[in-house]
């Protein structure tokens, strides 16, 4: 297979990679993760009001552009290249995955149109405190108490959650006769929710703790709905491992880029031959993890095309894309830590924004052990090793 960008999507990386390199550059990244935000607030409405990027994968009918998660995965490329720490991803590459999955109704698709219009953002409540990616860890609970749906317990590492103006909560279905996980909708500004922003090593992007105590959500958006929840999850990590990839290659770039000026015995370092061939490898770590994610897109697509067939192919592509982004990530920023010597994790250098952002990726919608035990199961390699 040939993949190729048509011209609109060129033209959407084009317009997307000006747009951040005059706005969004990683100097001013610096001075906006110091507001109480995180982020630019002007930016984020310049996004989503004059751009209408909140809304690229967003149905015709919400107010969205209803392109594809090729085109998503372009604009959250050029994103990551920048380290944008505002509510994109949060809100446009995760709630909304988790929103579209579930069942079409009037309160979902009133959410979807205020989301692609700009008017809020939405922020994905997943795992509990382990910040683990199954089952097991969700941490939030909907039950039923004289005629109310009411959520109880708690979420951590919320993405963006402390700006957030509509949570999409994963939550164990406890109401009677129901069984698996239930998709809920609620307002920040509920009553009985707590939200907290945490303190985190990746200073680019925050983190938010939830508690709900007794807390009535605005809407059930899928009953007992654990399979919408895990393709929802699916191609969010798609879209996280576009960012990831974007982010990897610019450090690469950074790398290169010092490497070709940095003087060493007379000579620049980026002659040396062992220097050479650490460059070598992060750029084939690179081009792998560009191949995952533009194949995991057009399966993202094809799939939501023909629900009833890709979803097998859907769940190998998405565990594959996160373990392949999250560990080259990981590998490419480390490196760049290691080319530059000593100053690579001092203050004034980029390299260490990087990294962070690198090791805060990594375990976010599942650590890649979590995946690769996941294609393992999914291409029946357990099952022909007798694991149960």
């Amino acid at each position: 297979m040939q993949f190729a960008f048509t011209g609109d999507q060129d033209f959407i990386r084009e317009t997307a990679r000006e747009f951040l390199t005059e706005r969004a550059s990683v100097a001013q990244l610096r001075k906006d993760s110091a507001r109480p935000e995180g982020h630019d607030p002007a930016l984020w409405q310049a996004m989503t009001r004059e751009l209408g990027w909140a809304g690229i994968t967003l149905p015709e009918s919400t107010g969205g552009s209803g392109l594809g998660m090729v085109e998503l995965a372009i604009l959250l490329e050029e994103q990551g290249r920048s380290l944008y720490g505002g509510p994109f991803l949060a809100s446009a590459g995760i709630a909304s995955a988790l929103l579209l999955e579930s069942a079409a109704s009037e309160m979902r698709d009133a959410i979807l149109s205020r989301l692609a219009s700009g008017e809020a953002s939405a922020a994905a409540a997943i795992t509990g405190d382990s910040g683990r990616y199954d089952e097991l860890d969700v941490a939030a609970e909907l039950i039923e108490r004289d005629g109310r749906m009411l959520l109880q317990g708690h979420a951590s590492f919320v993405l963006n959650g402390h700006t957030a103006d509509i949570f999409v909560v994963v939550a164990h279905d406890r109401r009677a006769g129901k069984h698996g996980l239930a998709l809920v909708a609620i307002e920040a500004g509920t009553a009985a929710l707590e939200i907290k922003k945490l303190a985190a090593m990746d200073l680019t992007r925050p983190y938010a703790r939830l508690v709900f105590k007794d807390a009535r959500p605005q809407a059930v958006l899928a009953d007992g709905g654990t399979p919408c929840v895990e393709r929802g999850l699916q191609i969010a990590q798609v879209a996280l491992a576009a960012e990831q990839l974007g982010a990897m290659q610019a450090v690469l770039e950074l790398t290169t880029g010092y490497t070709c000026q940095r003087v060493q015995f007379g000579r620049v370092i980026g002659s040396f031959q062992a220097i050479k061939h650490r460059l070598a490898d992060m750029m084939v770590v690179c081009e792998a993890a560009r191949s995952a994610v533009y194949y995991a897109a057009c399966v993202v697509d094809e799939y939501r095309a023909d629900p009833s067939s890709g979803a097998q192919e859907l769940a190998e592509a998405a565990a594959l894309v996160k373990v392949q982004c999250s560990t080259g990530f990981h590998e490419v920023a480390g490196n760049a830590i290691q080319l530059h010597g000593g100053i690579g994790f001092t203050w004034e250098y980029d390299t260490h924004l990087f990294f962070k952002r690198a090791r805060a990726t990594i375990n976010l919608l599942g650590h890649p052990q979590h995946h690769r035990e996941r294609i393992a199961s999914l291409i029946g390699l357990d099952a022909s090793m007798g694991v149960p």
